[in-house]
């Protein structure tokens, strides 16, 4: 049975999103794998009916090579921006494994979502075992003279280790030692490895090695984890603009209610049948 769908992107960081909501969706890995030698995509997103009142509908992620996961930043603003265009709304609210999330018009295409609270405890992001998620205990290279070292970790409804760097992080380091943290025993459920150049308290250089996905465009989780991970430091404020791969994104690490808010670009690039 076919079904539409529409390619849709944030930054670079691409997405085949599924209407869920009269008939269910339930891929198995290899044919979330299977969409995607057809259609490469980074994430596939379903849109599913409402499982709490107040929200319009509920939303569901893989990566391309068929693991379903908690959250994704920049597929939320395209949902956000889909609930919207459909209701004819300025804001909408909706549910996904990581938590409630909303999203507001912020110009033509350009969306701002409400990620909820970054998760900081050690058993949240999870890590192996408990340790102060400001400066974990982790380092790649010699141990007398590690090139890479005591990253922040957060959770975004998914896990994040943020490296800080002090240059362009180039694609041997992100590739070599993303790939080789993405499955590091620390981190029983993988995880996303960010490698972040603080060039100004407002302003972050950052590229994302995504567990699942590897080098990619742009991370929408990964840029809220590597403020939150920056501000947590003091190495930035708690608002900062993220230079990613595919562009930038803005970033506020919310001080009245703790929430982490996202403000970026979507784009509608073509629709299908899967």
């Amino acid at each position: 049975m076919s079904r539409p769908f529409l390619k849709m992107n944030g930054l670079g960081n691409a997405f085949v999103v599924v209407e869920a909501r009269d008939e269910p969706f339930e891929p198995s890995p290899d044919e979330v794998r299977a969409i995607n030698d057809r259609t490469p995509y980074d994430q596939l997103i379903s849109i599913e009916p409402s499982r709490a009142p107040g929200e319009a509908a509920f939303v569901r992620f893989w990566n391309n090579t068929g693991e379903e996961v908690g959250a994704c930043g920049n597929g939320t603003r395209a949902v956000a921006w889909l609930l919207m265009e459909a209701g004819g709304r300025d804001e909408v609210v909706f549910g996904a494994d990581g938590g409630t999330l909303s999203g507001q018009r912020a110009g033509d295409h350009v969306v701002t979502v409400d990620m909820g609270e970054p998760r900081l405890a050690w058993d949240q992001i999870p890590l192996a075992e408990e340790m102060d998620t400001r400066n974990i205990e982790l380092q790649v290279g010699p141990i007398d003279a590690p090139h890479l070292h005591t990253p922040g970790a957060v959770s975004m409804g998914n896990p994040h280790v943020v490296f800080f760097v002090d240059r362009e992080p180039d694609d041997a380091l992100v590739r070599g030692s993303g790939s080789l943290i993405e499955h590091h025993p620390l981190f029983p459920e993988g995880v996303n490895v960010g490698f972040a150049w603080v060039k100004a308290p407002d302003r972050i250089r950052l590229r994302v090695w995504e567990r699942g996905a590897g080098l990619t465009k742009a991370c929408g989780t990964g840029a809220c984890a590597a403020l939150v991970a920056a501000a947590r430091r003091g190495l930035t404020g708690r608002k900062a603009t993220l230079e990613l791969d595919g562009g930038d994104l803005t970033i506020e690490w919310r001080e009245r209610d703790g929430h982490v808010i996202m403000t970026g670009p979507v784009e509608v690039e073509f629709s299908g049948r899967l």
